[in-house]
């Protein structure tokens, strides 16, 4: 079935919500945990509650807003959404996109009903610290929620200046006592963050599947000396060793010939003096692979990158963490529902797979789940200029209206949403 969300109100809360955070440069920096991100959804979960929505607020932060069927206690539950927190100095679109398209198309839909009672109850959720950028692991919130680590070990994670996820949460007013609601069914809206559906002149990706990822933290430990008068023969140089791991680890990707993705996104150098030979490198690596075997062989081989560029630089190593997520598949109903809604208006589809991680990864694993995305201009994300067109958000908020409209005509079952064509 098609279904309209108004254009005006997306556009609004869009804009709206790039205030906070926002940098000179036209983007965010909006990290989990801040004050801007605190002031973000105050704003925000405070618009959806003049509009009737119920909020709650769990013990990792996740923000859940919800629009409750009514006179049935026992109806499906379809959760929307997807993150407000950013990267440091990247974009204004992703993710703040998934949780204003989500709750834009359920508004859409209560329009549509034009006050008949629901017969599902919508979720419109913010997951905390969805980025990684300030505290790891990344996908924080969602993987709490589906059991997938422990509420202590998440609260317990620290930023750079020794802060943990819970004294922030606490700071911001949400380190929630609310339980978090349970769904059957999950979609999420996204920017592609590549330019697939750009180049071929489309408007809408479901992502089929997602890559596994292996991210170590690790770190080289040598000597601090000076600079000028140690020898180079006894110096015993973390950051020299570092080096050797980074372009390491890079030949490792180069010689599957793109089989398997890798970087250094991160390197923190101890006492980071520039008249002194570091005595602690701690690298954040990362493996990304579709392929299980092929990650765990890549794996294999960084561990022995790590030790050889130790050996040659007279240094010890030590892996502090490492933190695996298996490939896997979205919900292939889902993908056909998308596929489905966007033909009925009239927009072209191409199915993608996601390198990146999404919420819906996690989320995907404990109930029917997807992500949608649309095009980015240039294929640019994690970067102020990180653009999609009004269009293509307008495109990709009518596609998600549509399906939780599918969805709830079918009293939430997904193999019932299938036998009727749109």
């Amino acid at each position: 079935m098609t279904i309209k969300v108004d254009p005006a109100l997306l556009t609004h809360f869009m804009d709206q919500i790039s205030t906070f955070g926002a940098t000179p440069e036209g983007g965010l920096n909006r990290e989990a945990g801040t004050r801007d991100h605190a002031a973000a959804r105050d704003w925000f979960f405070g618009e959806l509650r003049r509009r009737g929505y119920q909020t709650r607020v769990d013990a990792i932060g996740n923000v859940f807003a919800i629009l409750q069927a009514e006179g049935a206690t026992d109806a499906p539950v379809i959760m929307v959404g997807s993150h407000l927190d950013s990267q440091p100095f990247g974009g204004r679109f992703d993710g703040a996109y998934g949780v204003v398209a989500a709750f834009v198309a359920v508004e859409a839909l209560r329009e549509q009903a034009e006050g008949a009672p629901l017969g599902c109850t919508f979720v419109v959720v913010d997951w905390m610290n969805e980025e990684g950028a300030r505290f790891q692991p990344s996908l924080l919130g969602s993987s709490v929620y589906c059991g997938e680590i422990g509420l202590n070990y998440a609260l317990s994670r620290v930023d750079g200046d020794g802060v943990t996820v819970g004294d922030a949460l606490e700071s911001g007013g949400y380190r929630g006592t609310d339980e978090a609601p349970a769904a059957d069914i999950y979609l999420e809206m996204h920017v592609e963050g590549n330019d697939e559906l750009e180049k071929a002149n489309l408007q809408i990706g479901p992502f089929s599947r997602y890559w596994g990822a292996l991210k170590i933290r690790a770190a080289m430990h040598g000597e601090t000396a000076h600079t000028g008068p140690t020898l180079m023969r006894d110096r015993k140089d973390a950051t020299l060793a570092a080096a050797h791991a980074i372009v390491g680890v890079r030949e490792i990707s180069d010689r599957r010939g793109g089989a398997l993705y890798t970087s250094c996104g991160r390197l923190v150098i101890q006492p980071n003096s520039p008249n002194m030979v570091a005595d602690r490198a701690t690298m954040f690596l990362e493996l990304r692979s579709p392929d299980p075997d092929e990650l765990a062989a890549a794996e294999a081989e960084l561990m022995q990158v790590l030790a050889d560029s130790a050996a040659r630089a007279w240094v010890t190593h030590e892996v502090i963490s490492i933190d695996r997520r298996a490939a896997g598949a979205f919900d292939p109903r889902l993908v056909t529902l998308c596929e489905r809604q966007s033909a009925a208006l009239g927009l072209g589809t191409m199915q993608l797979e996601t390198i990146g991680g999404h919420d819906a990864v996690p989320v995907s694993r404990r109930m029917p789940g997807i992500v949608i995305t649309v095009p980015s201009v240039g294929g640019v994300i994690h970067h102020p200029t990180e653009y999609s067109t009004p269009q293509d958000l307008c495109n990709g908020a009518n596609v998600l209206a549509g399906m939780i409209a599918a969805i709830h005509v079918a009293g939430g079952d997904l193999d019932k949403t299938l036998e009727t064509r749109t």
